[in-house]
């Protein structure tokens, strides 16, 4: 079974080493010792923690009712408005997700760079590589 370094269980879980650190000291995920002395994480119990992480938060008043399960959220770096239509960039954790939508969408929503924001993603395509 893979095991992930703190370092390499924060990059994906898209927070700092630091924070990966402090769930693993309040025993929100399990860690051992590898053969190295290195604290590392199951990939299995990486992989549940995440899902953990990403349920929305019980009777949160402000989570839309939505169909949409990939929820990146984020900052907006970048917007490109044209007469029509826009474009909009987020950088959500190590992720950086680019939007076509148009210029009155991003009128309407009030989308300024700095500002956070989800970007929702819901496909019929989705690839992976495997790393």
């Amino acid at each position: 079974m893979q095991s992930y370094t703190i370092g390499q269980a924060a990059r994906l879980l898209g927070v700092s080493p630091d924070t990966a650190r402090r769930w693993a000291d309040a025993g929100r995920v399990t860690t051992h010792r590898d053969d190295s002395g290195r604290r590392v994480i199951d990939g299995k119990d990486l992989a549940a923690f995440s899902v953990e992480l990403a349920r929305p938060g019980g009777g949160d008043e402000d989570t839309p009712y939505t169909s949409v399960r990939n929820a990146f959220p984020g900052i907006v770096t970048a917007i490109k408005l044209g007469d029509v239509a826009a474009q909009v960039e987020i950088q959500a954790g190590p992720h950086r997700l680019v939007s076509l939508l148009t210029r009155e969408a991003v009128e309407e929503l009030g989308l300024e760079v700095g500002m956070e924001a989800t970007a929702r993603v819901k496909s019929t395509n989705v690839h992976i590589d495997r790393i």
